[in-house]
């Protein structure tokens, strides 16, 4: 599933689900280091956990982060 994130520096969210657990996480743009650390972290961990963690994270002055974002996408990705 790819989400489309809003506010941040990532232009994409690639989201592949095992049922409720994350098997792959891809951020397209964004800060790699900060981004594929977020997606090696998530791997393997319930889609429901990973939402409780990383939602409402701020990105220094922003309303949002790319870990708030993927929090979105997991949720849009479970909703399927």
């Amino acid at each position: 599933m790819e989400y489309k994130p809003k506010g941040v520096c990532s232009q994409n969210i690639i989201v592949e689900l095992d049922g409720d657990t994350i098997k792959k996480v891809e951020f397209i743009g964004g800060c790699s280091g900060n981004t594929q650390g977020v997606a090696s972290l998530v791997r393997g961990m319930k889609a429901e956990e990973a939402i409780s963690r990383l939602e409402g994270i701020r990105c220094g002055f922003r309303p949002t982060s790319c870990p708030d974002q993927l929090a979105k996408a997991l949720r849009k990705a479970l909703e399927q």
